[in-house]
């Protein structure tokens, strides 16, 4: 296994932050050094210096701040890494209206937060393609537990970082702001449940699953 392991160019770091246990992701192109950051939760300072210190301790470049969607729990740390490494983030745009009501969603929470959001600087969509380094991943759109939820795909090997849209074993809720629970249903049969069935899935929270697992054995899809 080890082998098949080392023809993929990319490499996954996986982090595990904030009150809500959100999966953070970092994502290293191995020839080149770039990296990009898929929903940056942390939340505390020890989680911020612990994700800056495996960037600079790696001797990596970070060049892109993505997010799969805009609930507080996977943006935190966007703040942080805009002013230690100037990567603005970039999300949907139809989730932009998640930022101002951050600190009211925190308070329903019970999650202190004494700092203004962080503004995107840019925005992503359907077909777009994230490049770093040698590596790609193309933007899915997959609105439904929020209007502007996004997944992103690496054919090459054969992953997908699908947000709060698929768990294992489960789904996103649909009952935050903008969340609707036919939008994602059709979002995941039409959209991610086609991809290959040997695909594997690094959700928002939990662990890893596949496509076939999923097709199998989760009671939505």
């Amino acid at each position: 296994m080890r082998w098949l392991q080392n023809l993929c160019k990319m490499r996954i770091e996986t982090f595990v932050f904030n009150p809500i246990m959100e999966n953070t992701y970092l994502l290293i192109d191995e020839g080149s050094k770039e990296c990009v950051i898929i929903d940056a939760g942390c939340y505390y300072d020890a989680e911020k210096v612990r994700l800056s210190s495996f960037i600079e301790n790696g001797g990596l470049k970070l060049v892109r701040v993505l997010n799969t969607h805009l609930h507080l729990d996977h943006c935190f740390g966007n703040r942080y890494l805009t002013e230690r490494y100037g990567v603005l983030p970039e999300a949907s745009e139809a989730d932009e209206f998640l930022l101002p009501i951050m600190k009211s969603h925190c308070h329903s929470f019970g999650i202190p937060l004494n700092e203004d959001y962080q503004k995107l600087g840019g925005y992503l969509k359907e077909g777009d393609v994230i490049r770093f380094g040698e590596s790609e991943l193309s933007v899915i759109e997959v609105p439904g537990h929020s209007p502007g939820g996004l997944a992103f795909y690496c054919k090459a090997d054969k992953v997908l970082f699908s947000g709060d849209s698929l768990f294992q074993g489960s789904i996103g809720r649909t009952d935050l702001d903008g969340g609707n629970f036919e939008s994602l249903i059709h979002s995941l049969t039409k959209k991610i449940t086609t991809l290959p069935t040997d695909t594997v899935v690094y959700p928002g929270h939990g662990g890893t699953t596949t496509i076939g697992d999923e097709l199998q054995y989760n009671p939505y899809l």
